[in-house]
């Protein structure tokens, strides 16, 4: 199937309707699914949205089988934000609970990401390939080399998120000049469980996939969690050098290919 025959299509989203189905789909996952809520979210339209979202590209995965009109044809989202707008947006989304100085201090080009979300009808492999193959165009076309944002586990039940949380501490901290760190007073220790104690079978079944996709690509996490009651989460800053994550990107797309 070539890329014309494909019911999907992935670009920025251009038009007040790709915005609104976004929104729409933010939504179904993060407070319908999720049980998540916020200042801006609109129930009665069925709209999650904040106050940065103006200053956001919203990287979209359209099925062009539906008709726009009806904001149902975006299944899947990614929200990101360079740095150069950073000033415009007053901040960026991740300072409300993460202390980036580290990020911020290094002069180095980032990109922000955010809301990732997909359809439950539309999760799987070929969803995330697309979105992921659409997010390093975005970062190789404006030289983009470091990539951070908050990734969530859902519920704040600090107990039952012991084991990965603390197996992300003991094995995937990110070094001390990309080390950003969970602010108070929301602010979650990770190093729940020693090292010695960790069963990382139970570990990794518990993290989210869109955490472990992150990891396999070189990714690393701050310093700290951040708990969300308004979204009913509880939050890792993942990091990531650009540099890394190319050529690990590159590698398990030809395995992928390979294997087709």
């Amino acid at each position: 199937m070539t890329a014309e025959d494909s019911p999907y299509a992935l670009r920025l989203a251009a038009t007040d309707e790709d915005i609104l189905s976004a929104q729409r789909l933010r939504y179904e996952v993060f407070v319908a699914e999720l049980g998540g809520d916020g200042p801006l979210v609109d129930h009665e339209a069925r709209l999650e949205r904040d106050a940065f979202d103006p200053f956001f590209d919203h990287l979209i995965l359209v099925d062009r089988r539906r008709d726009p009109a009806n904001l149902d044809h975006v299944i899947g989202a990614y929200r990101i934000l360079p740095c150069d707008r950073r000033a415009a947006a007053g901040r960026f989304y991740s300072e409300t609970e993460y202390d980036l100085t580290p990020l911020l201090n290094s002069g180095r080009k980032l990109l922000e990401l955010g809301r990732s979300c997909v359809h439950i009808d539309h999760r799987g492999g070929a969803t995330m390939f697309h979105l992921w193959n659409g997010l390093a165009e975005y970062v190789l076309e404006r030289g983009i080399e470091v990539l951070f944002g908050t990734a969530s586990f859902h519920g704040t039940n600090i107990p039952a998120l012991a084991q990965p949380l603390a197996y992300l501490h003991h094995n995937h901290l990110a070094p001390p000049e990309m080390r950003v760190r969970a602010l108070p007073p929301n602010r979650q220790e990770m190093d729940l469980i020693p090292k010695d104690r960790l069963d990382r079978r139970a570990a990794m079944a518990a993290t989210p996939a869109l955490i472990k996709a992150y990891l396999r690509l070189g990714g690393f996490v701050g310093d700290g969690a951040w708990i969300d009651r308004d979204f009913n989460t509880t939050d890792v800053c993942l990091v990531m050098d650009t540099g890394q994550m190319s050529a690990r990107h590159r590698d398990f797309y030809m395995r992928k290919a390979g294997q087709g």
